[in-house]
């Protein structure tokens, strides 16, 4: 059946752009800048539904960050100049308004599926978000956006149980803290191991009445997409399958790329189309084809377009291989 509405909706604002980490910091501009040329020379962004987000409100960032946290990076952007969270998380004067837009984006994206204005959406997002702990900025992120989306769908939309799953080579550290005594957030990362932040061993699996809810498959390095493939068809699927989302949340790093510089992994932009069918089949049974994907890492600028282009690709047009509802 044709669809009344567009199957995705891409989310992004020129602000991301004004971030600056120094010249030579792999998470640059010219990563977005990558994206969005090669989406618009292949007449892919005509064929998406375009937004632009407003900022997260502070309420939203203080549901998974301290206020006193929120107020620092604030601080810190109003001084103006460039500052460090630690020896590689640069910022700049427009940090602030660039990561509470990146945590708006993934609102923006949540609230255009739950309406029904698109059936999946993808964020287009600068900084990245998934190593932000509570009160801490790490690994280039300073907001946790796929958090703060998780739980504006819990607080706004009354949604119940909502899915994170993270294939950035890097383990999520910041996310996985968020959730991890939550029964109501599943979440699952493959990353490559040993690697930074050092987190993410397969024996950590939440704690209290979240114990289960976490899951890592750690990967070593030269692992392949039949590698990545097979932790989503032998792990992922039944845990989603006993979890039930009511919605889908991709931290959608595109770093274990073979010609990734931070990265060991062999994956290919088919991979992560692969990866991406995986989820839109199990997006399909359970939670009526709702996901909203968040770009997290990619540092070689040809095979990050490469990839993106893929993971849309499959997004624009994948209708999952099972019914669009599910049966209580």
């Amino acid at each position: 059946m044709k669809r009344s509405v567009p199957q995705t909706a891409f989310v992004y604002d020129p602000v991301f752009l004004k971030h600056e980490t120094g010249a030579d910091h792999p998470e640059s501009p010219k990563r977005l800048r990558a994206i969005l040329d090669r989406l618009e020379s292949t007449g892919m962004m005509s064929k998406l539904l375009r937004l632009i987000p407003a900022p997260a409100p502070v309420e939203a960032i203080t549901r998974i960050h301290t206020a006193d946290y929120v107020e620092h990076i604030a601080e810190m952007s109003r001084r103006g100049g460039h500052f460090y969270e630690g020896p590689d998380t640069a910022g700049s004067s427009a940090t602030y308004q660039a990561a509470i837009m990146a945590a708006g984006a993934v609102i923006c994206a949540t609230d255009c599926v739950m309406r029904g204005d698109a059936v999946n959406a993808f964020c287009a997002v600068r900084p990245p978000g998934h190593h932000a702990e509570l009160s801490e900025a790490m690994g280039f992120c300073f907001f946790n956006n796929i958090a703060i989306g998780a739980r504006h769908l819990q607080a706004h939309h009354g949604i119940k149980r909502v899915a994170i799953i993270d294939w950035d080579v890097h383990h999520g550290n910041g996310t996985q803290h968020s959730f991890y005594a939550d029964p109501s957030v599943l979440y699952f990362s493959i990353h490559q191991w040993p690697h930074y932040p050092g987190t993410g061993r397969q024996n950590e699996a939440g704690e209290q009445d979240g114990k289960g809810h976490t899951i890592n498959v750690p990967v070593a390095a030269g692992s392949t997409d039949t590698d990545f493939i097979n932790a989503f068809t032998h792990t992922l699927r039944p845990a989603i399958d006993r979890f039930r989302p009511d919605f889908i949340l991709i931290s959608a790093g595109f770093d274990a790329h073979t010609e990734d510089p931070l990265s060991n992994t062999m994956v290919t932009a088919e991979g992560f189309a692969e990866m991406t069918r995986a989820v839109s089949s199990m997006a399909a049974i359970h939670c009526k084809s709702r996901i909203v994907s968040v770009l997290e890492g990619g540092y070689s600028l040809g095979p990050l377009a490469d990839s993106v282009e893929a993971h849309l690709k499959v997004l624009m047009n994948h209708d999952g291989d099972g019914p669009a509802d599910r049966h209580e």
